[in-house]
């Protein structure tokens, strides 16, 4: 049995930059073992191993594409039979956004956003649930959005996506409640990432009137509810959709 065994596993989809870096990193500071997902940033996620591993804490790179249910069932029976442990908690952060009106919106594109955003999630949290149901525990954690709540002009694929993905957890946790699983959703507003970068600046003002707050998120401060979350400090919390949003929707 591995060394990092004795540490509960993590798995965070996405976790080599943005939000999903500053996850893993938490988690990592938290005492767990950290599987950091990438599809295609290797050198990103290797980054952030790295950067675990030298602040003390524990992580390895976990390469799949959440958008085939094959590669998530053999990546997520891999890691769990090399540690000899289910996962403790899955952070289901991977997504993608392609912005554009509805009537101009491609099927390609739509297909693409729904399998990564929605189904991705949900390929993840099936395979997941097998091991946490065998040992009666596990939190699941949903990176949703403040647009799948609120909706956005030019984000009608990513707010269906990020909207199903409510619907879907609100399901698991009633079903998996009795099996001591717990599954919520985080719908994070407008955070300083690589995502957020390409704004105009305009459009960043505009955002900013509308935030009771006045001001833009950093990653940290999603990767620090996810934390709690994880932990046994929200032993009675499933089912809930959370807003890390400064007030924008309310």
């Amino acid at each position: 049995m591995s060394e990092t065994a004795k540490k509960p596993l993590a798995l965070v989809t996405g976790g080599s930059r943005g939000i999903g870096k500053a996850i893993s990193k938490k988690l990592a500071a938290d005492g767990f073992h950290v599987l950091v997902n990438f599809a295609s940033s290797e050198e990103k996620a290797r980054q952030v191993v790295e950067e675990i591993t030298a602040t003390g804490g524990s992580a390895e790179l976990c390469g799949f594409n959440v958008a085939s249910s094959t590669a998530v069932d053999e990546a997520i029976e891999r890691v769990t039979k090399a540690h000899g442990a289910p996962l403790a908690v899955l952070v289901n952060n991977a997504g993608i956004t392609i912005d554009g009106l509805l009537m101009r919106l491609k099927d390609e594109d739509l297909d693409k956003t729904l399998d990564v955003d929605l189904k991705g999630a949900i390929y993840c949290t099936r395979a997941a649930t097998r091991g946490m149901m065998r040992a009666r525990a596990g939190s699941i954690i949903q990176i949703s959005s403040v647009i799948g709540e609120m909706g956005n002009a030019g984000q009608s694929a990513y707010s269906a996506a990020k909207a199903g993905l409510i619907g879907f957890t609100k399901s698991v946790a009633k079903e998996l409640g009795s099996r001591g699983v717990r599954a919520n959703v985080i719908t994070p507003g407008f955070i300083a990432t690589e995502m957020t970068q390409d704004l105009t600046e305009a459009q960043k003002e505009g955002m900013l009137r509308n935030i009771p707050l006045g001001f833009v998120a950093e990653p940290e401060d999603v990767a620090n509810f996810v934390a709690f979350l994880a932990s046994s400090a929200s032993r009675y919390i499933t089912g809930q959709v959370i807003g890390v949003n400064g007030g924008l929707y309310i």
